[in-house]
């Protein structure tokens, strides 16, 4: 059976994010409004079939929910030109490294950023 691989996905969350969610702004004290606001995440699933299951509020099979309630409400879609340069890991524990340097290298380059 194939090992798993884990991939890393970047979404576009509408700017309303910014004005209307407390923490979010918190996080992103660097922003200006000039670039988009993008939530940054990685997963064993395809970036659509994750941005799915955030979409629909997604449970798992004992029934805990595995979607970000950020992009439920405020993701707009995917933006594969932020991630489909990144070749997939091949264990958690390195995609989610991964994950958080590459939301605080958006963050740098003046996004505004979420990311667990």
């Amino acid at each position: 059976m194939p090992k798993t691989l884990y991939r890393i996905y970047v979404v576009e969350l509408s700017k309303r994010v910014y004005t209307k969610n407390a923490k979010f702004r918190a996080a992103n004290p660097q922003f200006n409004g000039v670039l988009e606001c993008l939530y940054v995440g990685m997963t064993s699933k395809t970036p659509n079939e994750r941005f799915e299951q955030h979409k629909t509020g997604h449970r798992n099979k004992k029934g805990y929910k595995i979607s970000s309630s950020i992009v439920e409400k405020y993701g707009l879609y995917l933006r594969p030109s932020l991630y489909m340069h990144i070749d997939p890991f091949l264990t958690r524990e390195e995609a989610l490294i991964a994950e958080k340097e590459i939301a605080l290298e958006l963050r740098r380059e003046g996004y505004a950023v979420w990311f667990n």
